[in-house]
């Protein structure tokens, strides 16, 4: 079962949407104020670096270095009473060649990150991970990789192409919230909260791909459509060009708008995926296994998913600050997907409180429809899973603003039903223990350098 349980983990990392924000992100280099001030009130822990970082900046070539620690605990229900501490690094590079002096509407990304210690991850019995940033970029070992390194040129201020390796998920990219979304470095720290699961068969984290993007308005934030082709079987931890010969393909496309209901800013998204793999059927017949030793296979899968992200109070709007609503909806086909459908609800809020502008908090609730595998030929069947829910909330308090502490609180109820143990000495047994709700409650500490 911890062969499976990795196996779940790895495929979950994933996320739906190349909204490609992140290159967007490269047209706005910050302004050269952004990195000065005294120690206590810069935005990065490291400064301006004697001014050539705000010189590098204003020549359109940005570095955003951060660091996640957390340390967690399940104290009750779960697998197993454990504490665990981990981290996670992310180096995000970008350059802006018409900034740099060379030719315009074009924009490099490269992306280095890596994690080290544990998490509580596979203890919980859930299939979404308690602490998302110990995913990235492969969630098995110590480990440090480069996920992205590709290109996107601009033929005209409504379309652009790109091409290179995209890390599917970044601060900027990739099924964008206003109130739930990343890596769990910032937000929600539960994988739930920060991206669609059904998404998790279909789109690699990290892979080779190439696509075009359409900006209706010509401004990003207004509106932004995507569409790429990529290989299905990318990892982080590899070019993936020695796999571009089995021509399996995933063909991924999103389109996000920024909205005025009630004259108050929110966000619409809606995106699709398709893979043309062949993929293990959740259905399968224990007489043909038996016989060919092999498992039905199944050919392509689908899945479609939407989010919105809706202010109730903003005290100014467009200023990023205030309280709203969030959600998220997805649905699979069920078969090879075993995460059939999915949901979220939740409140969000960005420096409501006076004195404190870089504070945040939320409050979520998910739900996710899990569609057994099944084996037929037999006398009797047993699920192993069931469908997962789970709560959390979390204050993020910004002690200065390149340093940001966040206690944490979940509750899930994990798919996992039961842990299956052989025990010897004579006649040997099988026993099976009920994995009950577990709530996990951890602390976070991010620096920005």
């Amino acid at each position: 079962m911890a062969n499976k349980r990795s196996v779940i983990i790895t495929a979950v990392i994933i996320l739906f949407g190349i909204s490609l924000s992140v290159n967007a992100r490269a047209a706005e280099a910050p302004p050269a104020s952004t990195y000065s001030g005294d120690f206590w009130s810069r935005s990065t822990l490291t400064g301006d670096w004697g001014g050539v970082r705000n010189d590098l900046a204003q020549k359109g070539v940005t570095f955003d270095l951060s660091l996640t620690q957390a340390y967690q605990g399940i104290v009750s229900g779960g697998k197993e009473r454990v504490w665990h501490y981990g981290g996670h690094g992310d180096l995000n590079i970008h350059v802006d060649t018409q900034k740099l002096g060379l030719w315009p509407g074009g924009f490099l990304t490269v992306e280095v990150e890596g994690n080290y210690g544990n998490s509580v991850n596979s203890e919980t019995g859930a299939l979404m991970p308690a602490n998302n940033s110990q995913m990235f970029p492969t969630p098995i070992g110590e480990n440090l990789n480069v996920p992205a390194v590709n290109f996107t040129q601009f033929l005209s201020p409504y379309f652009g192409v790109m091409f290179g390796k995209f890390a599917t998920l970044s601060t900027t990219a990739g099924d964008m919230n206003e109130f739930a979304h990343g890596k769990g470095d910032t937000q929600f720290m539960n994988m739930a909260f920060n991206l669609n699961p059904v998404v998790a068969t279909t789109v690699p984290y990290s892979a080779l791909g190439a696509g075009a993007i359409v900006l209706p308005t010509k401004n990003p934030h207004e509106a932004i459509v995507s569409f790429m082709v990529m290989q299905t079987n990318g990892l982080a931890s590899t070019s993936g060009f020695s796999d571009l010969n089995q021509n399996l393909l995933t063909f991924v496309g999103e389109g996000r708008v920024k909205t005025n209901f009630f004259g108050l800013t929110g966000h619409q998204l809606f995106g699709a995926a398709y893979s043309n793999k062949e993929y293990a059927s959740i259905d399968q017949n224990a007489r043909v296994i038996i016989e060919t030793g092999e498992f039905d296979k199944k050919k392509g899968s689908w899945n479609i998913h939407y989010n919105f992200d809706q202010y109730l109070y903003e005290p100014k709007k467009g200023s990023g600050q205030g309280i709203g609503i969030f959600g998220r909806f997805g649905a699979s086909d069920g078969n090879p997907n075993f995460m059939h459908y999915f949901y979220s609800i939740g409140v969000g809020g960005k420096g409501v409180i006076p004195g404190r502008p870089l504070d945040q908090f939320g409050i979520g609730y998910y739900y996710l429809d899990i569609k057994n595998p099944t084996l037929t030929g037999l006398r009797t069947t047993k699920s192993i899973l069931r469908d997962e829910q789970g709560f959390e909330a979390y204050y993020n308090c910004a002690l200065t603003p390149w340093m940001k502490l966040t206690p944490n609180i979940q509750i899930v109820r994990p798919a996992q039903k039961d842990v299956v143990s052989v025990t010897t000495g004579g006649i040997p047994s099988i026993t099976r223990d009920s994995i009950n709700k577990a709530t996990v409650l951890g602390v976070r500490l991010q620096l920005l350098f």
